[in-house]
């Protein structure tokens, strides 16, 4: 059987097309062999697990490493110290017994064996660390996937001190090599889960890690390379540099959406591998549920905070400054979600932007009155499979008219716009997408690119500040339809002068065109 596309478990490059992370292994190598203790704290799905297992037959050549996980191992196991000792004795049984860990000695696999029905506390577990990197031939490094399955327990606390203690004293004492955990919160993060307000929540006894700053996202070079085994294999005839361009604009190099996207193009769309075979593919993972989309709502939903704060970013263009310390904002970075780019906050890619979008607007659609004349309005735009989107700016105007003429400025210029995609989302739901250039998003303008059947349209919508600003919009508008490749874009002004006219009209600038309404 041939290789395919995989998003669910472990990722092996014999079953699986994949990016190369030799240059990520070789990074993380460099912190093992310096003897460094550290966490790999990433989002969901992005790809940690897989990079811990190559991690480990790249380190296997050198080192005994002791791979083990959380994942599954019971509340049992938390209850108390001995317990807790106990299950990670059995643990390492498993490693030894079942994948053989290089530069253990008989003899200590039995030691080890024993260990897993002998009651032993924290100071003795830091004996048997002594003993076990003492008899290895090897230095040991050990490797702890899924921590977060021990963020709501005090007893992994202190089995943390436990290693700061042995780190310490590694000069005296023999102890790992170099420890790896692995999760989506950082230890300092499992530390706040589990103390209360009146104790002090910052005392973490992991800060003798050192920062793991590797790049585990995709560049669109990574991605190049997958599909150039793919396309060595199937022969598609797809522009290589170009599907790997598409892909990362959507993505921006999330590991999971990378490889959703590809396995969607390869399994469900046609025709694939060209620009039409990815917008399909997007428009089939914006409708898909999965962990990651299902983990964002969660976080919305727990904190309420952060969903107000992504509101305002996508609906108002605020310019949020990034403050690792507000919890909002930490937990949509650590989630994956959102990161900082020059100091303020952005969604993280367009898929999630999309998905966001989507899920604040179904949150109003039964009670929004431009989504609700969008539908019934929504027949007399499409001709020949194309969007008429002259037509569609002119009826928005028309109904954006009849219904807010009386509201008030601040009302109209803080709520414009999300009236706009209201307005458009039934017109093309089910066909089409829409995402928001991030690049010109903020209080006076946004550029909408729309995905309709395979073609693109670009609208900006932007507040009226006078004739100057309106001429430096049409002059950003006709530089970024160069940058797709188009001739005809697409504008929306907010314009609240008493004397304006209202309507839409044709410009020509540049050798574009551009269709302007004015609300």
């Amino acid at each position: 059987m041939g290789k395919i596309f995989n998003t669910t478990g472990l990722c092996r490059p014999d079953k699986h097309y994949m990016v190369n992370i030799d240059n990520r292994l070789r990074e993380i190598k460099k912190m093992v062999d310096h003897g460094d203790y550290f966490t790999i704290n990433r989002a969901r799905q992005y790809g940690k697990t897989t990079t811990l297992r190559l991690l480990k037959d790249r380190l296997s050549a050198q080192y005994s490493v002791f791979s083990i996980s959380f994942e599954g191992i019971g509340m049992n196991a938390y209850s108390s110290e001995i317990s807790f000792c106990q299950s990670l004795c059995r643990l390492f049984y498993r490693e030894v017994r079942y994948h053989a860990v290089a530069g253990i000695p008989s003899e200590l696999v039995e030691e080890i064996s024993g260990l897993r029905h002998m009651e032993i506390d924290m100071l003795e577990l830091a004996d048997v660390v002594s003993e076990l990197c003492s008899k290895a031939d090897r230095p040991v490094v050990l490797i702890i996937d899924e921590v977060d399955q021990a963020s709501d327990h005090e007893v992994f606390l202190s089995f943390l001190g436990m290693l700061r203690s042995k780190y310490l004293i590694k000069e005296e004492q023999p102890t790992f090599q170099s420890v790896i955990l692995a999760g989506v919160y950082n230890i300092k993060n499992l530390k706040l889960k589990i103390r209360s307000d009146c104790q002090h929540q910052y005392n973490s006894p992991w800060n003798i890690a050192s920062d793991f700053s590797v790049d585990m996202s995709f560049q669109p070079s990574d991605i190049v390379g997958m599909l150039k085994e793919y396309e060595q294999d199937h022969r598609t005839g797809m522009d290589i540099s170009r599907m790997s361009e598409l892909i990362y604009d959507y993505t921006s190099g999330y590991p999971f959406l990378v490889s959703r996207i590809c396995k969607i193009i390869d399994e469900h769309v046609s025709p694939v591998w060209t620009k039409e075979g990815v917008l399909e593919a997007v428009k089939e993972l914006l409708t898909e549920n999965n962990i990651l989309f299902d983990d964002m709502v969660k976080k919305l939903d727990d904190f309420p905070q952060l969903k107000r704060t992504l509101y305002a970013v996508l609906f108002h263009g605020d310019k949020i400054p990034y403050n690792p310390d507000t919890q909002a904002i930490s937990v949509g970075v650590m989630s994956g979600f959102l990161k900082n780019e020059q100091n303020v906050i952005v969604i993280s890619n367009r898929i999630f932007e999309t998905r966001l979008y989507n899920l604040f607007m179904s949150e109003e659609l039964l009670d929004s009155k431009m989504y609700k004349a969008g539908a019934l309005d929504k027949n007399q735009f499409v001709h020949d499979g194309e969007l008429d989107m002259e037509r569609v700016l002119e009826r928005f105007t028309e109904t954006f008219t009849d219904i807010y003429a009386g509201e008030d400025i601040s009302f109209l210029e803080e709520n414009g716009r999300r009236f706009f995609l209201l307005y458009l989302k039934p017109i093309i739901n089910g066909v089409g997408n829409f995402y928001i250039e991030a690049r010109t998003r903020d209080m006076g303008r946004t550029d909408v690119i729309i995905d309709y059947l395979g073609r693109q349209y670009i609208c900006e919508l932007k507040i009226w500040r006078g004739n100057e600003y309106n001429k430096r919009g049409e002059e950003q508008l006709t530089a970024y339809l160069d940058s797709y490749h188009l001739t005809t874009g697409y504008m929306i002004s907010f314009n609240f002068n008493k004397n304006k006219k209202v309507g839409v009209q044709k410009i020509r600038i540049h050798g574009k065109t551009i269709i302007e309404a004015v609300v």
